[in-house]
């Protein structure tokens, strides 16, 4: 049974450590390798992970948060990469659904993407949380965009790679986490949503080296204020 609580994850310490840093009544619990912070932000009761880099890990977040702490809802956050013109560093992405961009079985006749099991390409985030992260974007002054959100076990910094991702999935940004995340929470009947702050474009590796911790206090404003009026 759910209950009050809720989840942030974020897969680097640039984006939780200034949510973890915003709490009260604070209580530690490692499980797996990955600290679970559990306490409160405006008299809310929350937990945050840090869960590590790549879809593995973030799977195994999700899970061990959904079964410890039986969150009403779960948000991904930090940052990613854009994948479309005009869609700059330190703007924000809110996902409408996310894809696994390197699920392919294909050569056996499934479109790419597919995720076995649940015979879905796309997972749609929560619309009641995709708007109460639209309505949290006021805590920020950058261009939003909603859309899909593509994960995959690879930092993407070529631009033909990229092009590819876009025009497959229609994407437009991409990191390591969030459809892994979605697919855990879709499984367990959880609300999730995923929103992430730009950190490269068309730079990337440099954009992201100069860049990342910039765009995760942007996603990280917004994720204090989701929690501030999220019901």
């Amino acid at each position: 049974m759910k209950n009050d609580i809720i989840g942030i994850i974020g897969a680097m310490d640039i984006e939780v450590d200034a949510i973890i840093s915003s709490m009260s009544d604070k209580d530690e619990t490692i499980i797996s390798g990955i600290k679970f912070v559990s306490g409160k932000i405006y008299n809310k009761n929350v937990v945050v992970a840090k869960c590590g880099v790549g879809k593995v890990f973030a799977a195994i977040c999700a899970q061990t948060m959904i079964i410890e702490y039986s969150p009403k809802v779960i948000i991904n956050t930090g940052v990613a990469g854009s994948l479309v013109s005009g869609f700059n560093v330190l703007d924000v992405a809110i996902a409408k659904s996310v894809v696994q961009h390197d699920m392919d079985t294909s050569a056996l006749g499934d479109p790419k993407g597919l995720i076995s099991g649940i015979n879905a390409v796309y997972i749609d985030t929560d619309k009641d949380v995709l708007n109460a992260l639209k309505f949290a974007s006021c805590a920020v002054d950058c261009n939003i965009k909603e859309g899909v959100i593509a994960s995959g076990d690879k930092f993407i910094s070529d631009k033909n790679e990229k092009a590819q991702i876009n025009n497959s999935f229609n994407a437009i940004a991409c990191e390591m986490e969030g459809a892994s995340i979605g697919q855990v929470c879709y499984v367990n009947n959880v609300p999730f949503g995923v929103l992430r702050a730009i950190s490269d474009g068309d730079g990337a590796e440099m954009d992201y080296m100069t860049f990342a911790p910039k765009a995760a206090e942007q996603s990280i404003k917004m994720i204090l204020e989701f929690i501030k009026i999220y019901v």
